[in-house]
Parts: structure tokens; C-alpha cells; sequence
């Protein structure tokens, strides 16, 4: 690049890679200002600006600020649903379920943009339709078959296991909250000692009785 000619846009590098591509840069820059600035931030003019783009760009690919915000809910619960998914399987499913649970903690770290719009009021009066509420119970059935495969291997509470589940999920959820809140000086050691907590009071060893 020769002194004095601007770089690409965000917008620009990623036409050359297809509208996936356009895409998602149009939601990581919607995403930035979101958690930076507001909902006030999700104006298509500032998001076009923050990808160096033309609005028509944004109404081609979203229809508005309404299908914008529906958008950036499903990739964020997309985008956890995968990191989740890509969890390898352990020959001891509670081990499983535990690192689905640090899995859950990576991605929201990495994410962040998109985690309070996933599961706060970010928008005001927004509400999610029904294709974004699917990605949301599927990104929440990984863990739920997860707790029900300890359940099936006789190394669950006497309990049920989507109570379980969503016990297991309130916790990380609330670790994770904190963390990103910067409440904890050693998430590291809170969360092993919340692994551990879950380790003996929802899970039994195989040679325990039932």
C-alpha cells in the first residue's frame, strides 16, 4: 500500500470473500458499538460507517434495525451453539458435562459483543422471533443431552435431569456474569471451585448406590 492510500474497509476486505463474509463483518461492527455504546448505537448509518459501507448494504442484508438485532441474536447463539458442539465427547460424561461448562466460559470471553444481547435487555423491547429461539434451545439441548447421558449411565442425582441441566446453567451463567462484570480477582480458582461443587452435589460415583 502506497503512503497515503487509506486501508480497505472492513466491508471492503470482506467482499472479496462472499456475502457470508459481508455478513458477519456488518454484525461484529453492529456488535462492537452495541456493547460499547448502546442500543442508541444501532443506527444503520453509524453501523455503515463502522464498516465502511452504505446503508443500502445493511437493508440489503438485514431489512432494518429490527431483522439487525434478530440477526446478531441468532449468530451469537450460533457461534455458542458450535463452541459447544465442538466439545469432544469424554469416555466419562460428567467430564463432558464440566467441559461444556468451561466451554460455555470461553465462549462468552470471546464473544462478549453478543452476550448481553443473548441474555439481557441490550435492545429495549426487542423480542426475539421464532427462528432466533431455536437457535437459542439448540445451542441449550447440547448441554440438556449431556445431563441426560450421565442420567442414563446411573452417575446422576436422584433428580430430573432438566432441572439438572438447568441448575448446571444458572451456575456457569453466574460465574460467567461475574467474570465479565470484573467481580472476580481469580475467576480460575472460583470456577474450578465451582466444577468441584457440581462434581459432588450433582453427579455420584458408578459404584454408588442408586
Amino acid at each position: 500500500m502506497s503512503e497515503g492510500t487509506a486501508a480497505p474497509s472492513a466491508y471492503a476486505l470482506a467482499q472479496r470473500q462472499g456475502d457470508r463474509a459481508i455478513r458477519t463483518t456488518l454484525l461484529d461492527a453492529a456488535s462492537r458499538l452495541l456493547a460499547a455504546e448502546g442500543s442508541q448505537a444501532l443506527a444503520l448509518r453509524r453501523i455503515a460507517a463502522e464498516a465502511g459501507c452504505s446503508t443500502t448494504v445493511l437493508y440489503r442484508m438485514f431489512g432494518g434495525k429490527t431483522g439487525l438485532t434478530e440477526a446478531l441474536y441468532i449468530e451469537g447463539f450460533e457461534r455458542f451453539r458450535e463452541r459447544l458442539a465442538a466439545v469432544p465427547p469424554h469416555p466419562d460424561p460428567r467430564d463432558y458435562v464440566r467441559e461444556l461448562g468451561r466451554a460455555y466460559r470461553a465462549n462468552a470471553l470471546a464473544e462478549r459483543n453478543y452476550y448481553g444481547l443473548m441474555f439481557g435487555e441490550t435492545v429495549p423491547g426487542f423480542q426475539p422471533g421464532e427462528e432466533a429461539m431455536d437457535k437459542a434451545a439448540s445451542a441449550y439441548a447440547v448441554l440438556e443431552n449431556a445431563v441426560a447421558a450421565c442420567a442414563a449411565a446411573g452417575l446422576l442425582i436422584d433428580a430430573d435431569p432438566g432441572h439438572v441441566a438447568a441448575s448446571f446453567w444458572s451456575g456457569i451463567h453466574g460465574f460467567v456474569s461475574l467474570e465479565l462484570g470484573g467481580h472476580l480477582d481469580d475467576a480460575e480458582a472460583v470456577l474450578d471451585a465451582f466444577m468441584r461443587g457440581v462434581s459432588s452435589g450433582f453427579f455420584v460415583d458408578a459404584s454408588s448406590p442408586k
